[in-house]
């Protein structure tokens, strides 16, 4: 690749997100926003796939701006999976947000609102996962906590604004440790003589790992996996994540999941390439491995009490988190392409769930796992969907969490690991039973009857039936009708408001556009579980430690 089209093919993932969002803040047009919206994550799944060739043809990595950003395998493959996540995401949002319209909690200028900030978090993940120097790492990590920050108040109402300031004050203590470990960083590369432009470029630091300060470096590295494993989700500053995906938008509770965390993680991942140079892989093997058995037992007697659905898919997330970090604490090869192939699957099957989840909150009007039963039979289409994504999480064949969990097994027990590998075997069994225990319960409870059971007056009636926009005093007519309202009622059967007590509720069925980016996500899981395909290089290569 020439230094021109490395210089143009490294700015697009960054700059056409952020134009993108001024876009969105000088246009009102919805039309127009509709295809800037889908424009973004796509030219960020384009430019993955050129840089990654460019990669594997072999040959210097490419690099722009001085060697501000630069592209290596790792970096490429969880661009492509930011890439992917965030155009599900986008196909779902204008679901998503006409279903807000629709029940009065958003308008134009929300939704248009709602547009700049998620392409402005888009362009920051990106800058960060291309980031080859430490210090721009930092910066465009707590940019995508300063975004997301309002993206998770985004409805203004007292439990998302508590979120949002609970996700600010504890990301920001995080991230405020992983500076104190990246200015440790910076002075061990001073005493060791590397020159101040190039004091904080990791492929540096990795070349000249021996001439680190061990002492420094110890304490760097665990500064820096404490802060950047608070916005990864790992113990013990983790208490931000139920909340802010529990009050995010659905397509923002998806990003968040799916590929906030992992970006987080691979500036771990790039410390830890430099720290296992200078200490050896001991040190940030033991500083890993507890940290994973900490998130996963805690998840896991988390997810035991969970009676919120949403909630339930956060501490899912920390589940999964906790065995990538597991793999990058084995650290062979086997497990590090397990655990890169582990982010991918699990963002692609946590968007998938957290989109679907969305729909049955605007669907239901409620978080709570009781209060939602016979979803199959109510919304076969949508319960169908939030069923599949449940199973993929559970890492049932063919899911591609299916063939990673299975790789990180073997690698774990070849690396010695047993014991760890047989602690996370319980634990995981266990987190898969209380998941499998409560979405049987959503997706196969008995339907609600009109007239029946103890709500079965006025508005009692209507929260059991009806969708979000008609509890919410839209007109019944205009709710079922809107062509980009998410629900329909199955054939032309009349309306909930019209059945007669007694009589079971009408099936409710999703709409293309709510339901595309449902079986695409759901699709591409599984494909990723069957055969990686021409990825297959692109993971091997990411998955050598240490690689400059």
């Amino acid at each position: 690749m020439t230094p021109l089209a490395s210089q143009v093919w490294l700015a697009v993932p960054v700059a056409v997100p952020l134009a993108a969002a001024g876009v969105h803040t000088a246009f009102r047009r919805r039309a127009l926003s509709a295809w800037t919206g889908l424009l973004s994550p796509c030219a960020v799944l384009a430019a993955g796939v050129v840089l990654a060739r460019a990669v594997l043809s072999g040959g210097h990595p490419p690099t722009a701006f001085r060697g501000v950003l630069r592209a290596d395998a790792l970096s490429v493959w969880i661009l492509l999976v930011v890439g992917a996540v965030a155009a599900l995401a986008a196909a779902a949002a204008p679901a998503h947000l006409a279903g807000e319209r629709a029940a009065g909690r958003a308008d134009a200028a929300t939704a248009r609102r709602y547009q700049v900030l998620v392409h402005a978090f888009l362009g920051a993940m990106c800058a960060a996962v291309l980031a080859a120097n430490l210090g721009v790492l930092w910066v465009a990590i707590e940019a995508t906590t300063i975004v997301t920050a309002f993206l998770v108040g985004h409805r203004r109402t007292r439990a998302s604004v508590e979120a949002a300031w609970k996700y600010v004050v504890i990301c920001s203590a995080g991230i405020a440790l992983a500076f104190l470990g990246i200015v440790l960083l910076y002075y061990a590369a001073r005493a060791a003589q590397i020159p101040e432009a190039q004091a904080l470029d990791w492929p540096v630091l990795v070349a000249h790992a021996d001439r680190l300060d061990p002492a420094v470096t110890r304490l760097a590295t665990a500064l820096v996996v404490l802060g950047f494993g608070a916005k990864a989700g790992l113990v013990p500053l983790h208490a931000w994540l139920p909340d802010a995906h529990s009050q995010a938008p659905a397509p923002v509770s998806a990003l968040m999941s799916g590929v906030l965390l992992s970006v987080s993680f691979t500036a771990v991942l790039r410390c830890k390439a430099v720290a296992d140079l200078v200490l050896g892989p001991g040190y940030t093997r033991t500083l890993l491995t507890a940290t994973a058995l900490l998130t996963l037992a805690l998840a896991v007697a988390l997810l035991l009490a969970q009676r919120d659905y949403k909630r339930m898919l956060a501490y899912s997330s920390m589940e999964h988190m906790s065995l990538i970090a597991l793999g990058a604490a084995v650290g062979t090869p086997l497990a590090m392409s397990a655990a890169l192939l582990h982010i991918a699957g699990h963002g692609l099957a946590k968007t998938v769930a957290f989109c679907a989840s969305g729909h049955v909150l605007q669907l239901r009007g409620t978080t709570r796992i009781g209060r939602v039963r016979g979803l199959l039979a109510r919304a076969p289409g949508l319960g169908t969907a939030f069923g599949l994504s449940v199973l993929a999480l559970l890492a049932l064949p063919p899911s591609g969490l299916f063939a990673s969990e299975l790789a990180l097994a073997r690698a774990a027990f070849a690396a010695r690991f047993g014991w760890a590998a047989a602690a996370v075997l319980l634990l995981v069994l266990t987190a898969f039973a209380a998941l499998a225990v409560r979405t049987a319960a959503m997706l196969l409870g008995d339907v609600p009857r009109v007239g029946a059971g103890p709500a079965a007056s006025g508005a009692g009636v209507a929260l059991q039936l009806q969708p979000a926009e008609q509890r919410l005093g839209v007109p019944p007519v205009a709710a079922e009708g809107t062509p980009q309202g998410p629900y329909r009622p199955a054939g032309d059967r009349p309306g909930p408001a019209r059945l007669a007590p007694g009589t079971p509720a009408v099936p409710v069925r999703l709409g293309m556009a709510a339901g595309l980016p449902l079986v695409l996500g759901l699709a591409a899981c599984a494909a990723l579980g069957v055969a990686a395909g021409p990825l297959t290089d692109l993971l091997s290569a990411a998955a050598l430690p240490g690689r400059p």
